[in-house]
């Protein structure tokens, strides 16, 4: 039997290593890939925006359940109901509406919104805080955190008197007004900021 020099030793190994390191870098690959998006953490309060990814499904009815964005005008499509309004509403005013569009279709349809994805949408923050400006929210946010993100109130802000002025259609504003110690106390409902809306710490 013939002997194998060492430098054919060395290189039968070297090949021998690469053989069996292959797979292993296959599956380090594998294990790198991005795993899929859940969905979005979103409250039954969240107010769904131009830009946001739904997931609306039908029950039993694969051909009705779509996986849509909203345009910028707001609005979304789906088969059999054609163009529906979907800016401003909760996944679960959507959800009614998509079921009761149906019912002239379909009886008695069960829906389901699911928000995907939920664009990063802008508030302004401006006054008597620490860090005013633009702000970007990534999901539900309260009045609340968007304060502690702009670094709380200046010493002497009016703490009662926070108002929040609200875009409406037809360049219309609506000011809603809070008093901090009563949300920060609990007396007061959590009230989630939409896209557009701008805090006034007088």
């Amino acid at each position: 039997m013939k002997q194998m020099t060492p430098v054919r030793y060395l290189a039968a190994a070297a090949l021998a290593a690469i053989v069996v390191a292959a797979p292993a870098s296959a599956k380090d690959k594998d294990d790198k890939k991005p795993a899929a998006a859940a969905p979005a953490q979103i409250t039954d309060e969240y107010r769904i925006g131009p830009g946001d990814k739904l997931r609306i499904e039908v029950y039993k009815d694969a051909q009705l359940s779509q996986s849509v964005q909203v345009r910028p005008d707001g609005k979304i499509t789906l088969p059999l109901i054609g163009d529906l309004e979907a800016n401003g509403a909760t996944p679960l005013e959507l959800r009614d509406t998509i079921a009761k569009s149906l019912k002239e279709y379909i009886t008695n349809p069960t829906v389901t919104v699911i928000v995907v994805e939920a664009l990063a949408s802008k508030v302004y923050v401006m006054g008597e805080v620490t860090h005013p400006g633009t702000m970007e929210l990534h999901g539900p946010t309260t009045i609340l955190q968007a304060l502690a993100m702009a670094g709380g109130f200046k010493e002497f802000a009016n703490t009662k008197d926070v108002k929040v002025l609200r875009p409406k259609s037809g360049n219309s504003v609506e000011t809603l007004r809070f008093n901090y110690k009563e949300m920060l106390n609990g007396d007061a409902k959590p009230f989630y900021l939409r896209s557009g809306d701008t805090v006034v710490v007088p």
